[in-house]
């Protein structure tokens, strides 16, 4: 499951880098090699008790594996730990951050921009709605009941009022419930979600830009999760026109540790406006001295941020270029198919009840039963049993108002049901689906002929 003959390309590109260091006296650090080495086995005997989050049956959470090449840039730059706060820290993973998330602001279709990358998508927004606080007057930040809920925390840390807007049949924010909201005003900003971490819904941002003009709020785009499909040619039509219009947003935040192949931590916020670097002002006398360039210390919130990010974030897409129809583009697609012939798969089924048509990579399923709590203890036993045979699933807790609209036929004796959900993100599962629905189905069956 592990690649290890990638680490004699790590070994020569260390040597590479080491010869830009020769001018230095010799210097090594005393290391007892039997202790390291009893140490390491240990920490992988502790590291076994875990899900196999690189292998193809792993269709559970959101969990990604970096490309080689992420993981490879990433333990080279880790020789020299730069700390991309300021120029002195990282002088060349500075530079390499810039241009990374250069491309990424052109990818959404920004002709300006100031960004950086972050420890998450978390702190990301934080910084977003930390921005829009400044550029807006007070007022309420509104976000769908189906967005991340840290937006709702993010909130409360700002000073920020904070309401939902209720989300239509398909999980994408109700049009109707936001316009209810913007028309009894003292609205600051709205988040549109593109890529939602339960169903993977796209808010319709077209329809809420027209908004925008008429009540003039601020708009903020969360693609954490969904961001990079905008480089996938396989998306429907409502799908489709929201990525397009993402260049009108006045912020985005997109997870190069998600979908863009990376380790983690790696998030990404962008600012359309670069003026806006106003709000980050300060003074800091004791690291900006060597250059007049833009540290990036100071368009950030976060101080200190591993320069490694950076460097293998950098290195990914100089292998893997985003362009559509590339390699890197290629793999985007290939999931979404996997999800599709999922959904496929249990709509052919009468032991299954699908979900909504995914729209990205995410798919929600319930089990033909008669009632929400018989269907949500045949989906923990689903869940069980598929992962003893090495098949691992996620678990979903589906709101009464999506519940009624996606499966009417469960008596609602429950407000919830708790159904299951995989996150078809690896190139890998559309080869695999066949091994997949095999063995979801041996378990599915067993469970409701027990």
């Amino acid at each position: 499951m592990f690649q290890r003959d990638d680490l004699q390309y790590l070994d020569a590109a260390l040597a590479t880098l080491e010869e830009g260091f020769r001018s230095l006296p010799a210097f090594k650090i005393a290391v007892d090699g039997e202790r390291l080495r009893a140490v390491l086995q240990e920490t992988a005997l502790k590291l076994q008790d875990n899900f196999p989050y690189p292998h193809p049956l792993y269709v559970g959470q959101m969990l990604k594996p970096p490309h080689p090449v992420a993981r490879l840039a990433y333990m080279l730059a880790l020789y020299l730990n730069p700390n991309n706060h300021a120029l002195d820290g990282g002088r060349a993973s500075s530079a390499m951050e810039k241009q990374a998330v250069a491309e990424i602001a052109r990818l959404f279709g920004y002709q300006t921009h100031l960004g950086h990358l972050c420890a998450s998508g978390t702190i990301a927004n934080l910084e977003a709605l930390w921005i829009a606080r400044h550029a807006r007057p007070p007022g309420v930040m509104l976000a769908s009941e189906q967005a991340h809920y840290t937006h709702a925390r993010m909130c409360e840390v700002l000073g920020m009022p904070f309401e939902t807007i209720s989300a239509d049949a398909t999980a994408r924010m109700d049009l109707n419930a936001l316009e209810d909201r913007l028309r009894r005003g003292s609205v600051a900003t709205v988040v549109a979600t593109l890529g939602t971490t339960a169903t993977g819904a796209v808010d319709p941002l077209p329809a809420i830009l027209q908004l925008r003009e008429r009540y003039g709020f601020r708009l903020h785009v969360d693609a954490a999760y969904g961001g990079y499909f905008i480089l996938a040619d396989n998306l429907e039509g409502e799908t489709r026109a929201a990525f397009d219009a993402m260049q009108h947003a006045d912020s985005i935040v997109v997870d190069p540790h998600k979908h863009g192949l990376q380790p983690y931590g790696c998030g990404c916020v962008l600012l359309r406006d670069p003026g806006e670097g106003r709000h980050y002002k300060h003074d800091s006398p004791y690291t900006y001295f060597t250059s007049g360039e833009l540290h990036l210390g100071e368009i950030s919130l976060e101080c200190s941020r591993a320069g490694a990010a950076a460097v293998a974030l950098w290195a990914t897409q100089r292998l893997l270029p985003m362009e559509r129809g590339g390699e890197f583009a290629r793999g985007l697609e290939a999931g979404r198919e996997a999800s599709l012939a999922l959904h496929r798969h249990l709509q052919a089924d009468s032991a299954y009840l699908a979900g909504p048509r995914p729209e990205l990579d995410i798919v929600v399923w319930s089990l033909a039963t008669k009632s929400r709590s018989e269907a949500s203890r045949r989906a923990q036993a689903v869940f069980d049993a598929a992962a003893q045979r090495n098949l691992h699933l996620a678990l979903l807790r589906v709101p009464d108002a999506l519940a009624k609209n996606w499966w009417p036929e469960l008596a609602a004796d429950a407000a919830s049901v708790t159904a299951l959900r995989s996150c078809l993100m690896k190139p890998e599962h559309k080869d695999w689906l066949p091994r997949i629905t095999e063995i979801l189905d041996t378990a599915a069956h067993a469970v409701l002929g027990a």
